[in-house]
């Protein structure tokens, strides 16, 4: 009996090793199967999103990701007004994370240019190894300025609790906007979790920025690596490694630039004079008399406010901001009279994760137009911070007294919205995600001449 038993032990063992082995071979074959039938993914197009071109009018950049480069290394996108019968090719490169596991991926960019303005296009890309969904887009009105665009403008949304995502992905399926301007701060980091984060980031904002040009600057948040994943990321307008850039869009100059060179200086001090000399070149081009005469408003953003009223400890709480003054001790480079010099009418920033308008100022002094009409051809720029889209961080503190150049502050989770009417209206309202989309605050500001401004 024990050596039947035994026998039994014996035979069951060399079945249970033999299963095992076929089981081993096939798991193995079956990983194989599986990495050689999931091969296309890795060709798969994601995070896709638009941006103006060079030619606001008439050129849209597609910018997406793939991981691996297509065998064909093929960049391409079909599109048209009604169907896919158009092509533009592009190219790609090779995007690698500095984190330790070094991810990489591939960046695409395709220009669709000669577009029909006021047009609807449809349109995907990729490659035959792998194509995005359909989106659509539409084309601004005219080249020239008499139109009224609209634009949402945010910063600082994060992934985490990109709490105004959702209105903003309805407001751009209804067709709201013409624009988006992100103000910095936008994935909390795009490099965390060796660049997930960042990759997740641009999966949910393809919702809104696949339909809209959307147009960015650098935060804080963006820095690290050299800023690597901000400059590779994204296509603005320039060739400036997105730092800096200027558009027009109806009767608005945008000038968009980095805050963020005077804080992080150990990537040294040349970015600092290479982008003021470019602003103060694109601010002369854009007052010259004919150029001020067709777009009379000229906007700004960049991401750290040059004045706040937030009890946090933050740069722009202390008097002489570096962005507003410039360096330390020398005051080189300061924006500030930059920007008052050549008339710039608004400046709008994000950082704080808060809303706050402030009246007409410059070097700490108001210069509302009237008492009864603070915003009526007032007598220095308007400073507007919006920079409560979401994000894990919080929301800010104010000074328990406000100072006196601080018109309207709020706490609350939201988006500004401009609508630029003409050459001498423009509206403003702050939406309260928190208050289910209710308009918290809204202005107008209002001038019949525009150009320096009389100290």
């Amino acid at each position: 009996m024990a050596n039947l038993t035994l026998l039994f032990l014996t035979l069951t063992l060399c079945v249970a090793s033999t299963v095992q082995r076929q089981l081993a071979v096939e798991d193995i074959n079956g990983k194989q199967n599986l990495e050689e039938d999931l091969s296309i993914v890795h060709y798969q197009p994601e995070q896709v999103h638009l941006a103006f071109g060079e030619r606001t009018a008439s050129e849209i950049v597609v910018t997406w990701s793939t991981r691996e480069l297509p065998p064909s290394a093929e960049s391409i996108v079909e599109y048209g007004l009604t169907d896919l019968t158009q092509r533009a090719y592009g190219k790609a490169i090779r995007f690698v994370d500095g984190g330790t596991k070094q991810m990489s991926q591939y960046i695409h960019r395709v220009t669709l240019s000669q577009l029909k303005p006021n047009s609807s296009y449809v349109y995907h890309c990729g490659s035959e190894y792998g194509w995005s969904a359909k989106y659509q887009f539409r084309t601004i009105p005219s080249a020239d300025s008499n139109w009224s665009p609209s634009l949402a403008i945010y910063g600082d949304m994060g992934n985490e609790n990109a709490q105004s995502l959702a209105r903003l992905q309805r407001e751009t399926q209804l067709g709201m906007y013409d624009a988006i301007i992100h103000v910095g701060d936008f994935a909390y980091d795009m490099n965390t979790k060796d660049a997930r984060v960042g990759d997740e980031f641009m999966r949910q904002i393809e919702t809104v920025a696949a339909y809209l040009p959307y147009m960015v600057v650098p935060g804080n948040h963006e820095e690290k690596f050299n800023f690597s994943h901000y400059v590779n990321r994204f296509s603005m307008p320039g060739g400036t490694d997105n730092l800096f850039y200027s558009f027009n869009l109806g009767p608005v100059h945008f000038i968009g630039f980095s805050t963020e060179v005077y804080y992080f200086t150990q990537y040294g001090i040349k970015p600092i004079v290479m982008q003021y000399d470019w602003l103060e070149r694109d601010l002369i081009e854009a007052t010259k008399p004919e150029n001020r005469a067709q777009r009379p408003w000229i906007i700004t953003y960049g991401h750290r406010p040059m004045y706040c009223s937030n009890d946090n400890g933050d740069d722009c709480a202390n008097h002489e901001t570096v962005v507003r003054k410039g360096l330390p001790v020398l005051n080189f480079f300061g924006l500030e009279p930059l920007f008052y010099k050549y008339g710039v009418d608004v400046e709008l920033w994000a950082h704080e994760h808060c809303y706050e308008r402030m009246w007409p100022l410059y070097n700490y002094t108001v210069y509302n137009g009237s008492l009864a009409e603070p915003y009526v051809n007032p007598g220095a720029p308007v400073h507007i911070i919006s920079g409560a889209a979401g994000n894990h961080e919080g929301r800010e503190p104010f000074f328990k007294q406000m100072p006196p150049w601080s018109a309207f502050h709020s706490q609350d989770f939201g988006y500004l919205r401009l609508k630029a009417h003409n050459a001498s209206h423009l509206y403003f309202e702050q939406v309260s995600d928190d208050k289910g989309g209710v308009v918290i605050d809204s202005f107008w500001v209002i001038k019949d001449r525009h150009g320096p401004y009389t100290p």
